[in-house]
């Protein structure tokens, strides 16, 4: 279980992310979403502890901020929107520093270690692509190889913000579909940031609509992806329908009809 209680950011002097306070269960799936600049990467961050902040983020009652720099990376792996990617390393090389968390005290990889890492590899179809320099790669590879090390880390708690970016929309289904394949296999609980919002409530039980660092609305996707919502945080005319029992958000031009 994740707790965020009264979660307050500043950068730079003005507030990013105000008072929020959230709960994703145990094994859950809650997706943010909201316009540019409503504070959704920047939650994200918090929660990973990246960012400084007020109030707390807790996972199964422990504190993140009380944890150390390589007990809270066992906690918590991040799928980050603008990744650091060493341009000469190797996939392999890359996906294996998410084990740096459980190495012991010689700091070296054993087998579990490989195990991990050649799954997760495999699992995002990175497998001809490991001896690749990540400098190599087309924007949707590297999007696939940070996925594959934030797997790699075996952390109970994932965070995604804008997992699917430069991905195509086939990859887009396989990277989604496996991670909610992961979350039923390890218990994973996850929270994402996304902009698309049919995808966004499509996989998540629940979203979190974000507005000027405000939590403005949350609850399951049906209660949440609605046209009133959406055009007055968005400032976008839509029409919301159903289909296969999920919310479809679609744009709708000016003049169209309903």
């Amino acid at each position: 279980m994740i707790d965020v209680d009264r979660l307050t950011v500043r950068l730079a002097g003005r507030t990013a992310v105000a008072d929020v306070t959230l709960r994703v269960d145990r094994h859950g799936w809650t997706n943010l979403i909201g316009p540019n600049g409503a504070g959704k990467t920047t939650l994200l961050r918090a929660v990973a502890g990246l960012v400084g902040h007020s109030g707390s983020v807790s996972v199964d009652g422990r504190d993140l901020r009380e944890l150390s720099a390589k007990d809270r990376a066992a906690t918590v792996a991040m799928v980050p929107q603008s990744p650091l990617l060493p341009p000469e390393m190797t996939v392999g090389e890359y996906v294996l520093l998410a084990r740096t968390p459980h190495l012991g005290m010689l700091g070296r990889s054993g087998a579990a270690d490989r195990e991990a890492v050649e799954g997760a590899i495999e699992r995002l179809d990175l497998g001809p692509l490991a001896d690749r320099a990540l400098g190599a790669l087309s924007g949707g590879e590297r999007q696939r190889a940070v996925v594959a090390r934030a797997i790699a880390q075996e952390a109970p708690v994932l965070l995604l913000d804008e997992p699917t970016a430069a991905l195509d929309v086939g990859r887009q289904q396989e990277v989604l579909e496996l991670i909610g394949e992961l979350r039923a296999e390890r218990g994973l609980t996850v929270i994402g940031a996304m902009h698309d919002l049919t995808l966004a409530g499509q996989y998540a039980e629940r979203l979190a609509l974000l507005a000027g660092g405000n939590l403005v609305a949350h609850g399951e996707p049906d209660a949440v992806l609605t046209e009133e919502l959406i055009a007055r945080h968005y400032r976008a005319r839509v029409r919301v329908a159903r289909q296969q029992g999920v919310p479809v958000v679609m744009p709708a031009r000016a003049g169209s009809a309903a």
